[in-house]
């Protein structure tokens, strides 16, 4: 399909454009043309990525703008998406005439994804592939094998043929799984191909943690331009995500593997050179820093990078027995036996009374140590993480003295009587993470399917969003069911007539536990093939199933359908999901017990056969009683006058929605969302759900008993099961503008029914439901 969008031409490659999607690229090509910031909400399955991809490609080939797209996913198989779709993208625009010679697209992710040496891709172990990765190729090893001779000293030969390897890649979109082909055949190791193709990229798909960690930001995306176009696609978690970024827990065991013992300075010439180096100011990484307008790490503010590192820490051996002070320091306070939580500013002064540490060379540790393991040459050092844990954490509670706090916690939870302490240092405000990037690039996107309750994010992030949009979802067959649970009607015991809620009050009571189990098995009776239920917590459903079984209702449950369970243990949560999906797809049917919050909930798709239905277990309120969510809503409600039950209604409703969302993956899927809380039928809470779900929600779906609710979803399913025409679900051009921007109100607005053939419109209204006026207004 190609049109024009205020002067600019697009082309989209389907042959049909929803009313939401063409908002959609309006409120962008907006706030691209305004160079500012913007806060969209795009109904669950309406093809999101597709578009922003078709305005942003559409808006550098028309205007011959060199401004980057900065993609930035959460998940590697969201990634892979984004990649795909952009590689059908251009294979269209080529289809159509358009040039596409000079186009490059890639992604990026970790060493582990990437790499194709026979041997190291196969190492297991966390961080394995990492450190085999630097032995075989940092700077020093191939040094060594210079001096050496070839054949002595081990190289990674991906690695050693990657001189000019840009110039020879051809233009296109990569794939993940493209690029790996590409440097098996061409003997190129993708990982740091991707990363020399960086600046040559007119797309780039990575992780967040590429921009909002500065760890990982300083060595890799530094050198992006300003007037890049930054998305962050399924954001709604992200102020946690910028948070988190600036976090850091120490345990005991990370201090006792932080011995510094592998720590021999042996080569005093190198050590020489260095710390002459280090007496020298760093000059010439000053002016590198001077010169770079993205300040790539957060962790230390403008000032302390003009600053050399002071001299009581210049000479290696001066450093080490600062930072085992230091260490020790930290296992000393780890002994106490009860919860201490206080500021930067209460902790360093305590560090100076006891160890005469002073702040300053604290701000630095990071970079000395960075420094120190590049002058001794020990990439393999295997305490190398853990020393790097308790330096950033250095540096980071010295720098900052507002946003932060200090939690210590002798025992895992409240419960246990074996000690187990933890040093949490964690951020409260997430500004500190993303403000780089806001002041950085000239247009940050910000974008997901539950985004909503809006209001906040720009409170949170500290920004000024020029747009800030939620759309409707045009329907011409309402394809996802919301129903609104309160009691069970199923068993006619009178103690069992109760609301059922996950209120904590109430969500063990053997009533609202024993609903909530009728609840599951009369669905899993009539849903077809994949039935997915989300609990708020790992502990509530633990409870809960341990209940269920007891009970005797998952032998019952085993009749209809297989049960399978995520864990917190990613690769037993991964097995699950494939043997879930197999179960669905052998006609065999699945019940998957989540959890919100949890991997699956968070960019795992459940489209159609996969999930017929969704159950949401109750409003997923956040642990009130965690120390860091206090800590985190004292600060919220002092800096940003946010009141403690607004955020967390915030937090739990949308996060609510994410799990709702899964079962909706395109308008040619159909489910049903079922919120098993009395508390959704209250107006309060209700409201702050997405405006495309909303809107699916009638009067009749509202306080449903059990078989109230399984008679309207057997309605629904027996509806959707019939004949459905797919080219329904198209709207025309002419009929998109007319809805959406001319505002005509004495034209009959309809739902997306009209389909483009070679520029004719093909009218197929015959039959079809009509859409009030003033719904359509709202899309």
């Amino acid at each position: 399909m190609k049109f024009e969008l205020d002067g600019l031409p697009i082309i989209f490659p389907y042959d049909y454009i929803y009313p939401e999607q063409y908002s959609y690229m309006r409120d962008l090509k907006k706030a691209l043309d305004g160079k500012g910031h913007c806060l969209l909400e795009m109904p669950s399955g309406t093809g999101k990525t597709v578009t922003l991809l078709s305005l942003i490609v559409a808006y550098q080939q028309h205007y011959g703008e060199h401004r980057k797209l900065i993609y930035c996913s959460r998940t590697v198989p969201e990634i892979e998406k984004a990649l795909a779709e952009l590689q059908n993208l251009m294979a269209y625009r080529k289809s159509h005439g358009e040039s596409v010679e000079k186009f490059l697209g890639i992604g990026l992710t970790s060493r582990k994804n990437l790499c194709v040496h026979p041997e190291v891709s196969k190492v297991k172990g966390i961080n394995a592939v990492d450190i085999n990765c630097k032995k075989l190729t940092a700077s020093f090893v191939r040094d060594q094998a210079k001096h050496a001779g070839e054949g002595t000293v081990e190289l990674c030969s991906f690695f050693e043929t990657l001189e000019n390897a840009e110039d020879e890649i051809p233009s296109g979109v990569y794939t993940l799984e493209n690029l790996k082909d590409f440097g098996k055949t061409n003997t190129y190791c993708p990982y740091f191909l991707a990363r020399r193709l960086l600046p040559m990229a007119n797309v780039i798909i990575y992780s967040y943690h590429y921009l909002l960690d500065p760890k990982v930001a300083e060595l890799v995306s530094k050198e992006l331009s300003k007037d890049s176009i930054v998305i962050f696609d399924e954001a709604h978690n992200i102020d946690n995500v910028c948070t988190e970024s600036l976090s850091i827990d120490i345990f005991r065991p990370t201090l006792d593997a932080s011995s510094l013992s592998d720590i021999k300075e042996t080569n005093s010439e190198k050590l020489q050179s260095e710390y002459t180096r280090l007496v020298e100011g760093l000059r010439d990484v000053q002016q590198s820093r001077e010169t770079d307008e993205l300040m790539a790490n957060p962790a230390l503010p403008d000032d302390i990078l003009k600053e050399a590192v002071p001299g009581n820490i210049r000479r290696a051996e001066h450093f080490v027995a600062f930072l085992r002070r230091f260490i020790e320091y930290l296992k000393t306070r780890m002994r106490v036996l009860h919860v201490v939580a206080e500021s930067p500013i209460s902790f360093l002064q305590h560090v100076k009374e006891v160890t005469f540490i002073e702040k300053k060379p604290l701000k630095f540790c990071a970079e000395r140590l960075s420094s120190l393991i590049r002058s001794l040459e020990l990439p393999d050092l295997p305490d190398l993480i853990s020393l790097q844990r308790v330096a950033n954490f250095a540096t980071l509670v010295s720098t900052y003295q507002k946003g932060f706090i200090l939690i210590l916690e002798p025992f895992e939870n409240d419960v246990d009587s074996i000690p187990n302490p933890v040093l949490h240092l964690t951020c409260l405000d997430a500004t500190f993470a993303i403000k780089p990037v806001f002041d950085k690039f000239s247009s940050v996107i910000i974008t997901s399917g539950t985004l909503s309750p809006l209001e906040l994010y720009p409170t949170l992030l500290g920004f000024k969003p020029i747009v800030v949009e939620s759309y409707q979802m045009s329907l011409t067959r309402n394809c996802f069911l919301p129903l609104l649970m309160n009691i069970t009607q199923v068993i006619t015991r009178g103690s069992d007539q109760v609301a059922v809620s996950s209120k904590f009050e109430v969500r063990n009571d053997l009533a609202v536990v024993r609903n909530y189990g009728n609840m599951l098995l009369e669905f899993s009776k009539i849903v077809p093939d994949g039935l997915v239920a989300f609990f708020p917590s790992y502990r509530y459903m633990e409870s809960i199933v341990t209940a269920w079984n007891e009970l005797g209702m998952l032998q019952d449950l085993l009749k209809f359908k297989l049960i399978f369970i995520e864990t917190p243990d990613a690769s037993e949560t991964s097995l699950a999901l494939e043997n879930y999906r197999l179960a669905c797809d052998n006609g065999r049917g699945a019940v998957l017990l989540s959890v919100a919050r949890g991997k699956v909930s968070e960019g795992v798709d459940f489209d159609h056969n996969y999930g017929r239905a969704v159950i949401l277990f109750g409003i997923p309120y956040q642990y009130t009683e965690s120390r860091i969510l206090k800590a985190r809503l004292e600060y919220l409600r002092d800096n940003f006058k946010i009141r403690e039950n607004d955020f967390l209604t915030f937090d739990a409703m949308r996060h609510g929605a994410q799990c709702v969302g899964r079962v909706l993956r395109g308008k040619t899927d159909y489910g049903l969302m079922l919120f098993a809380d009395k508390r959704f039928a209250r107006a309060d809470k209700r409201s702050k759900l997405p405006k495309w779900i909303n809107a699916g929600v009638t009067e009749a779906a509202i306080n449903l008993s059990t078989d109230m609710a399984v008679t309207m979803a057997k309605k629904f399913l027996k509806s959707m099961a019939q004949p459905f025409e797919h080219s329904q679900l198209g709207i025309s051009l002419w009929d998109t503008a007319m809805v959406v921007e001319a505002n005509a109100k004495d034209v009959k607005k309809r739902s997306s029914i009209i389909e483009i053939n070679g520029g004719s419109v093909g009218n197929q209204l015959n039959g079809m439901d009509m859409v009030e006026d003033d719904e359509m207004d709202e899309s």
